[in-house]
């Protein structure tokens, strides 16, 4: 096995400290043939679809990647910006603003953004990191509620990433924050923000991701760990049962997933006479094509359709201080016992 180039080891060099803050990634246009790129690289991961190998690469292959990237690719193309991905363009800016954060605060970490698919690759960062001299590294998932379907998949990736490295970094890794009082309180602002200037709603759905049911049964505390948010931010708010629900998106195949399935959950609350609806995201810690077109734009069309009078969506956290200052915090307590200042190696001075 061939390892990477290792870089150039200079005795008394100092040895740095960085965060990896990871997304799940995107692809880099919104064309057929940059979805097809994309979705090969996602749809092949065996933490994302876990089907028999071979039985799926047959499916992959022979339908999904001759029929979803154009039809993907229109959808990406209604929520592109000039910048390029929204999801790429917050995690960018997110990493930016928190490394900001740590330098107000002296301390000397370094925060790069990476995508578990799509660029800039976790294992093109890592070797980016190495080579600026960083030998400890917090990889921070852009994921609040730990799932083994991306928090997990994330990791694989470091761990691929290592076994051609000579000389490895330390590793730590966050798993999930979904009980975080900082992260749950940045949730509430930006609700209560929005409400300030819109008014509020008959209800407030809190949409997140979805995963199939069997995770459920295998041990994933995903679903669990949704609802505790979802509770939590409920409270947060000081609503009452009846004044919020819980529901998932995104279901990919016939296969049962979690619910209830946010779209016809909005379908019903509209035919039950349900006139406004805000919904909300707390999954998604910036904003993509999850949120902005299924949510914002698809959701909002059935909602209406089907008799409800006004639908809003309410941002994701984005680049919003509170956030900022949430995941400074978390960063904080996992470093905890790493040193942060600039300490030489090699051998002691005589």
């Amino acid at each position: 096995m061939a390892f990477r180039p290792e870089p150039k080891h200079t005795h008394g060099s100092v040895q740095r400290t960085a965060i990896l803050l990871c997304n799940l990634g995107t692809p880099e246009a919104p064309t057929p043939a940059a979805l097809r790129h994309y979705l090969a690289e996602f749809l092949s991961d065996p933490r994302v679809v876990e089907i028999p190998r071979l039985v799926w690469w047959l499916i992959l292959h022979g339908i999904i990647l001759r029929v979803r990237p154009a039809k993907s690719a229109a959808k990406y193309a209604s929520i592109w910006t000039p910048q390029g991905s929204p999801l790429k363009v917050w995690t960018e800016k997110q990493a930016q603003l928190l490394q900001a954060w740590f330098e107000s605060r002296g301390e000397p970490v370094i925060v790069r953004p990476a995508m578990r698919y799509g660029q800039p690759s976790i294992p093109n960062q890592l070797d980016a990191l190495k080579a600026e001299g960083v030998m400890r590294i917090l990889i921070m998932p852009a994921y609040p509620q730990y799932s083994a379907t991306t928090s997990a998949s994330v990791c694989d990736a470091v761990y691929h990433w290592g076994r051609k490295v000579r000389n490895l970094p330390e590793f730590r890794f966050i798993n999930h924050y979904h009980d975080d009082p900082g992260y749950i309180q940045a949730l509430a602002a930006r609700v209560r923000h929005y409400w300030q200037t819109h008014g509020r709603p008959d209800q407030l759905v809190m949409s997140f991701h979805g995963v199939p049911l069997r995770t459920l049964h295998l041990g994933d505390p995903y679903y669990c760990e949704c609802h505790k948010t979802a509770r939590l931010l409920a409270q947060a708010l000081e609503l009452s049962s009846d004044q919020y629900r819980l529901t998932f998106q995104s279901r990919f195949g016939k296969a049962k997933w979690l619910e209830p399935y946010t779209e016809p959950t909005l379908i019903k609350m509209a035919h039950d006479g349900v006139q406004r609806v805000d919904v909300v995201c707390p999954g998604f810690t910036a904003d993509c094509l999850e949120t902005l077109e299924e949510i914002a734009q698809e959701a909002r069309t059935a909602f209406l359709e089907a008799g409800g009078n006004e639908f809003h969506y309410i941002d994701c956290l984005n680049d919003q201080p509170d956030w900022v200052a949430a995941m400074g915090q978390i960063g904080l307590r996992h470093l905890g016992g790493w040193p942060l200042s600039t300490t030489p190696t090699g051998p002691f001075p005589k």
